[in-house]
C-alpha cells in the first residue's frame, strides 16, 4: 500500500500539468486505488463504532483486499493481447460491485467477531479474483 501511495504522489504532479487523461491505464489504476486507500482505509472517525477500534486482523484483511484488487487490475492490463486495448474504464465497469464492497469494508463492526469479519473479507477476496477472472475470460477469448 505504501508503494501505491508513493506512486500516486509521483503521478499527481503529472496529472496537474497535463491531466489524468494523458496517463497510461496502469497509472489510472494506481490513482484510483490510492484514492480508495486514502478515503476508505486511512481516514478514520473515532466517534463511529466501526472505526473507534480496529483489530489487527481487520486491518490486515482490508489491506489484503485493496492490494489484491490493485494487483489483479494490473495483471489484467499486463496480460491483455497487444491487439486488444483494455482500459481502466472497462475494468471499473466490470468490477463495480467488488470495488464498492472495498469501500464498504471499514463499516464491518469488530463486535461481530473475528470469525465473521474474516469470513466477509475472505469472501470479498474470492469475489475479486473471480470477477477479474471473468473479465479476462470475457475480453480475451
Amino acid at each position: 500500500m505504501k508503494e501505491i501511495l508513493q506512486m500516486e504522489d509521483d503521478l499527481s504532479e503529472i496529472v496537474q500539468l497535463v491531466g489524468k487523461d494523458s496517463l497510461n491505464e496502469s497509472d489510472k489504476v494506481t490513482l484510483e486505488i490510492a484514492k480508495l486507500i486514502k478515503d476508505d482505509f486511512l481516514q478514520q472517525n473515532g466517534f463511529s463504532p466501526y472505526d473507534r477500534f480496529c483489530p489487527f486482523y481487520k486491518t490486515i484483511w482490508m489491506m489484503r483486499n485493496f492490494v489484491g484488487f490493485y494487483n489483479n487490475a494490473q495483471q489484467v492490463l499486463e496480460q491483455a493481447p497487444s491487439d486488444q486495448k483494455v482500459t481502466w474504464n472497462q475494468i471499473r465497469e466490470h468490477t463495480q460491485g467488488v470495488k464498492e464492497r472495498l469501500s464498504q469494508m471499514k463499516f464491518e463492526l469488530p463486535t461481530k467477531g473475528e470469525e465473521h469479519l474474516v469470513g466477509v473479507y475472505k469472501q470479498l477476496q474470492d469475489d475479486i479474483i473471480t470477477t477479474f477472472k471473468g473479465f479476462s475470460e470475457q475480453h480475451f477469448q
